[in-house]
């Protein structure tokens, strides 16, 4: 991260992440694609520090992405023309035209390649282009790539980058869309108050340490005919349906029933334990499905496995530490060990 000062000056801030850089990679691409991951679906190179890494991961995926050339696709226009192409909007006819024939208000459907994938592709890649700590060679490739993306409308600085839906038609752009999203995500840090003006870019290691976990044990109870709902937005605290709560993870069994639930935590135990607050959301969270246990899982902790049964009420939360310094397919067994601490036979 690169601070400019009034009068010329800089400072660079580095902020390094607790784990690897190849270790917070693989959780990156695990989470991106886990069926099927291998050592270096996200690849880094010989990169060890988190910019350089993740513009050379970008360029990469960007660039297989576009080796079929640029993807088309239908894009909703509406303008303002003499001539009659899809619909004429007759509403907006009425309320500018006042009756006049010419020039008409239409709308269509236009194939191209302006399309709300390569906009965000492209959209990265004048991100990254910007950011300090990008090395002389990636910033090379990711010219040529935008160079490849050069008849697509940029996206204005600040505003929210267009969706997107996976199909079967954009399929071999998916990695490059969604690291180009970690990229566009709002972490990254473009200040200008004042004279001050600071570019770089944070990784949100709490949601990344969230999607890892969740799709992982999404992933070994897989086949067991249990659903899996991530950020399940349909658990309420109250019974108006008023207070909406959303836990990382529920389980549901084949009746539909939720069996168990989980919420993972980026941080590390303090000396005196875990927060507090977490084990009252937790309590919640069971209290709201009407289960007996709950699981918060942490990054890191002074020991793997701790518990407490709340008093008056019976529900038991279970505190869970993972390490993420083990090598992945080590993490990746230790989480098929914590799903089977859920107590619902998880398939490995």
């Amino acid at each position: 991260m690169s601070v400019a000062v009034p009068g010329g000056g800089s400072l660079a801030v580095r902020i390094a992440p607790k784990v690897p850089i190849t270790r917070l990679f693989f959780l990156l691409g695990y989470s991106l694609k886990p069926l099927g991951w291998r050592e270096g679906l996200v690849d880094v190179a010989e990169h060890r520090d988190v910019m350089p890494a993740l513009a050379h991961a970008v360029e990469r995926q960007t660039d297989r992405a576009l080796r079929r050339g640029l993807l088309q696709g239908y894009r909703a226009v509406e303008e303002t023309s003499f001539l009659v192409r899809g619909r004429i909007r007759e509403a907006e006819q009425v309320r500018r035209r006042f009756g006049r024939p010419l020039p008409v208000e239409t709308a269509y459907d236009e194939f191209t390649t302006d399309i709300a994938e390569n906009r965000i592709l492209h959209a990265s890649v004048e991100r990254l282009l910007r950011l300090p700590g990008v090395p002389g060679d990636v910033r090379r490739r990711l010219l040529h790539q935008r160079a490849r993306l050069a008849e697509v409308t940029p996206i204005p600085r600040g505003r929210t980058p267009p969706v997107w839906h996976p199909t079967r038609l954009n399929a071999h752009y998916h990695h490059a869309l969604r690291l180009a999203e970690v990229v566009l995500d709002g972490s990254s840090p473009e200040h200008r108050a004042g004279g001050l003006r600071i570019d770089g870019h944070l990784f949100n290691m709490n949601k990344l340490f969230e999607d890892f976990l969740t799709v992982a044990l999404r992933e070994a109870f897989h086949g067991s005919g249990r659903t899996c709902a991530l950020q399940d937005g349909s658990v309420y605290l109250d019974e108006a349906r008023e207070i909406r709560m959303k836990p990382d993870l529920v389980v549901y069994g084949p009746d539909g029933a939720a069996q168990a639930v989980v919420d993972a935590k980026y941080k590390a135990e303090r000396p005196d334990g875990y927060p507090d607050a977490d084990l009252y959301q937790m309590l919640a969270y069971c209290t709201a499905l009407g289960l007996g246990e709950g699981h918060l899982v942490y990054a890191k902790g002074n020991a793997p496995h701790a518990s407490h049964r709340v008093r008056h009420a019976g529900i038991v939360i279970h505190q869970h530490a993972l390490d993420l310094d083990q090598e992945p397919a080590g993490l990746l067994a230790e989480v098929v060990r914590l799903a089977g601490h859920l107590g619902l036979g998880a398939s490995g």
